[in-house]
């Protein structure tokens, strides 16, 4: 009877859910009901060639002559990028590439890239999303997991291209004219300027995604999608309005889950797409004010060296027509969240997700000024739970658990065949979470950073939040490591603001006049930088945790 229930209500959860993401659809125009015959066409569409192809033709029949990108090389309408599109994807089926087969691309935020990205669902090719930050060995080892047949590359990552087996077809997406392109390499561009533009016939279904995951612990795995629900722009219109035929400024790659979710939402909207190759904190200004952007999306490391430039640097650019910054990709620590909002108003929005659970939740402006750092609510069709050890569900306020969860964009498992673990449905995210007073959420760190120190519990993130605050620093990472006494103990590395001097007693004192005495970092070490990869995210296992 239990059993029987449980199915009834989740039922019932199903198309409450549907209902609901219907209706976000619909108010944020990616819907029209008005046009039953567009919204076919776009859900068909979605299920043979893919969003990314889906989108940017779609583009292409309603307003051609529209900015899709705005880059270094200048702007592409969407009638240009899609034609753009049909070249490389007749180039890659007439180079004997077959339907169904995995190409790769590893290649900077520019049109090569949404070019690529457009043209595998319209040649029927998966495409995996190779990480620019990637050394010889991984990105070999991660080419050879996927079965790449093709490799779409940046010329800058020549050397790594060099290394692949010689029967991998391979076309350079970006030149630099730094050094020689192979013989019998071709270009991107040599492509799409004298290639067929007709578009390919279209396959029987979408053949995939593959994004990677951050490999902040080891090699990075394979989060494959080969089905994409068309609930799952819902999770992130809900929470946030993104712009509808405006223009949106993207500096979080866009290789990787944040980036690619948001540029495919507004392009869905119209939107151009302005773009940086590399991150450039005043270069990055001036694009939001030459472009009037009303949207911005970065992550959260982004947004501290924009600050770091100070107010009469911020004031030359007039970025009045910014109303929506969204940042995910690392934590977002309550002193960045008051600093920006004081600084842009009232137009930050943390998204918290995954590359396997997609969106989990979304903080809004008013949450961040209630709850500064939080990640929010989850948006329609999402469910949040928080599990103990055990597997059983916690309940209360600001008690901890292990977060996981439930919305409309399932993850189908890893390409080497592992997965994530499910309880009752939902997916574990990593992470161990709180409910504050007001229902929003808090994330505490990863459940395996974690360290016990002396019998007491510490979460490293929660040092680090508070460093954050402290005027002499610029960037914190907090560690557990091995010791004699107390079994653990923390060890902090500080990148110091200009023109500081901490010392480790004053970084010391700061934590024990707000903390408890067992959560001063017994080390405290000075370094230029801190390890992070493309994303921004902190790169833990790069941090030293042997003895000094």
């Amino acid at each position: 009877m239990v059993s029987v229930t449980s199915a009834v209500g989740t039922a019932v959860e199903s198309v409450q859910d549907a209902v609901g993401a219907l209706k976000v659809l619909v108010r944020s125009g990616l819907l029209n009901p008005t046009n039953p015959k567009e919204t076919l066409t776009t859900v068909k569409r979605a299920k043979t060639i893919g969003p990314c192809g889906s989108v940017v033709a779609h583009g292409a029949e309603e307003y051609p002559d529209a900015g899709a990108i705005a880059d270094e090389k200048g702007e592409l309408t969407y009638g240009e990028l899609d034609a753009h599109a049909n070249a490389l994807a007749n180039h890659l089926l007439a180079s004997g590439i077959e339907r169904g087969s995995v190409i790769g691309v590893i290649a900077r935020d520019h049109r090569g890239l949404l070019t690529t990205m457009s043209a595998a669902g319209k040649a029927g090719l998966r495409l995996a999303m190779m990480n620019t930050g990637f050394g010889k060995t991984q990105f070999v080892e991660v080419a050879e997991r996927e079965k790449v047949t093709a490799m779409l590359y940046d010329e800058e990552f020549g050397d790594l291209a060099d290394a692949l087996p010689p029967e991998i077809l391979r076309i350079v997406t970006w030149v630099d004219g730094k050094r020689p392109i192979p013989d019998g390499v071709r270009t991107l561009e040599d492509i799409t300027a004298t290639g067929d533009t007709s578009t390919p016939a279209e396959p029987d279904e979408w053949a995939g995604l593959v994004i990677l995951t951050s490999g902040t612990t080891g090699l990075p795995k394979g989060a494959q999608r080969t089905k994409l629900s068309p609930f799952s722009s819902a999770l992130i219109v809900d929470r946030i309005p993104v712009p509808r035929r405006g223009t949106a400024v993207i500096v979080s790659p866009i290789f990787h889950s944040t980036g690619f979710a948001l540029w495919g939402v507004a392009a869905a909207l119209g939107n151009k797409a302005v773009v940086l190759r590399r991150f450039d904190p005043e270069k990055t200004l001036a694009a939001l004010a030459e472009h009037r952007a009303e949207m911005l999306v970065a992550v959260p490391t982004m947004l501290h060296r924009i600050l770091a430039l100070g107010p009469e640097t911020i004031a030359k650019y007039d970025t009045s027509a910014l109303r929506v910054i969204v940042i995910a990709g690392s934590a977002l620590s309550p002193t960045l969240s008051e600093a920006v909002q004081d600084t842009f108003g009232d137009v930050l929005y943390n998204l918290y997700g995954s590359t396997e659970v997609a969106i989990a939740s979304v903080a809004t402006t008013a949450e961040l000024r209630l709850a500064p750092g939080t990640v929010g609510r989850p948006p329609v069709t999402g469910r949040l739970a928080l599990f103990d050890d055990e597997g059983n569900r916690i309940h209360g306020t600001n008690v901890r658990g292990r977060l996981f969860v439930r919305n409309g964009a399932p993850f189908e498992g890893y390409t080497d065949g592992r997965n994530k673990e499910i309880i009752d449905g939902y997916m574990s995210t990593g992470d161990m979470a709180r409910f504050d007073e007001h229902g929003l959420l808090h994330i505490d760190g990863r459940d395996d950073d974690m360290i016990v120190s002396g019998g007491e519990n510490v979460y490293p993130l929660e040092v680090e939040n508070l460093l954050a605050e402290h005027p002499d620093i610029d960037d914190v990472a907090v560690i557990g490591v091995d010791d004699d006494e107390f079994g653990k103990r923390l060890r902090a590395f500080i990148v110091a603001a200009p023109r500081a001097n901490p010392t480790p007693d004053d970084i010391k004192a700061h934590v024990k006049a707000h903390l408890a005495r067992y959560k001063v970092p017994r080390d405290v070490v000075f370094v230029d930088e801190l390890p992070r990869n493309p994303t921004g995210k902190l790169v833990r296992r790069l941090l030293p945790a042997g003895p000094l």
